[in-house]
């Protein structure tokens, strides 16, 4: 299961963006006040370097985040200001070659709400950086450097409240 998965992101990355991999977020929807396992995917390094850092920010509206440990990366969080509960930010540091893939995945907790929530990615390759950091508005293209972005769907009504719920 877990090489069909490998598999099926190698696609989706490599379809999704032949010729500019960036940091991507899957799944790319998710339903609010949910338990999520979000995983980042990295494509490859920095113009031929080895990916030595990747640092994921996280939405205000996500309060709880646990990241996955990777085996050879070590692994650090940074707290939301006066909330040393709530994870703001998420960096693993290790080595990956230039030519290789891999995921960071996190557990986080959802928001209530629906709407777009954008990751801001930063992956260091030794002295360069992709700042995968900007978010595009509605019906403008898409900007050259796209943070990850995930869409959070309404729950939907249980059985019975559905059927209670006329008009």
């Amino acid at each position: 299961m877990v090489i069909l998965r490998s598999l099926i992101t190698v696609a989706v990355v490599s379809v999704a963006c032949p010729a500019s991999a960036h940091v991507s977020v899957s799944p790319t929807t998710a339903v609010s006040e949910s338990y999520q396992v979000l995983r980042f995917g990295v494509g490859h390094g920095c113009d031929g370097k080895a990916t030595t850092a990747l640092r994921i920010e996280l939405p205000v509206s996500i309060r709880t985040a646990r990241p996955q440990p990777k085996s050879g990366w070590s692994l650090r969080t940074e707290h939301l200001a006066g909330d040393p509960e709530v994870v703001s930010a998420i960096i693993w540091t290790g080595k990956l070659a230039p030519d290789r893939f891999d995921e960071f995945l996190i557990l986080a907790k959802l928001p209530g709400t629906a709407g777009k929530l954008a990751f801001p990615a930063v992956q260091s390759c030794e002295a360069l950086q992709n700042r995968w950091v900007e978010v595009g508005t509605s019906g403008s293209p898409r900007p050259p450097h796209p943070a990850p972005i995930l869409e959070i769907a309404p729950a939907a009504l249980p059985p019975e409240a559905a059927s209670q719920h006329q008009h």
